[in-house]
């Protein structure tokens, strides 16, 4: 499935709008139910609109009514990989397990692995606004 996910995520990546930065990002999810969604950065002139290409990939997840994931794969065609920012972390940790996988990918075939709690140790969850 990981193959699967870096197609996708090197698809969105090509469709990436960012004009301003020319820093392309694809990014590929995995939901609970084995469906793969992509999502590509945005960039926008007023820059603090711009959104990551990891949070597209999960919105477009939110909208076919899928709300949990397992993997997220992030493309880019950079030299050093690309981890997620910290806006990412933030919603990948809304939506992923705390061991669920999230990978960095690039154009030489390098990969990066983290599982989310990694990514965003001792996370802001939904469990704590649960009262």
């Amino acid at each position: 499935m990981f193959e699967q996910l870096v197609i996708a995520a090197k698809e969105a990546y090509n469709k990436a709008y960012a004009p301003y930065s020319n820093f392309h990002v694809g990014a590929a999810a995995l939901t609970t139910e084995g469906q793969i969604v992509n999502g590509c950065n945005v960039e926008n002139a007023s820059y603090g609109l711009t959104v990551c290409a990891e949070r597209n990939c999960i919105a477009q997840g939110v909208i076919q009514g899928q709300r949990k994931f397992t993997e997220l794969v992030v493309y880019t065609e950079e030299d050093v990989l690309t981890p997620p920012c910290g806006a990412c972390r933030q919603v990948i940790v809304e939506f992923m397990a705390q061991n669920a996988k999230v990978y960095a990918v690039n154009h030489a075939g390098e990969v990066k692995l983290w599982s989310v709690a990694e990514l965003l140790p001792d996370a802001f969850t939904p469990e704590n606004l649960q009262k």
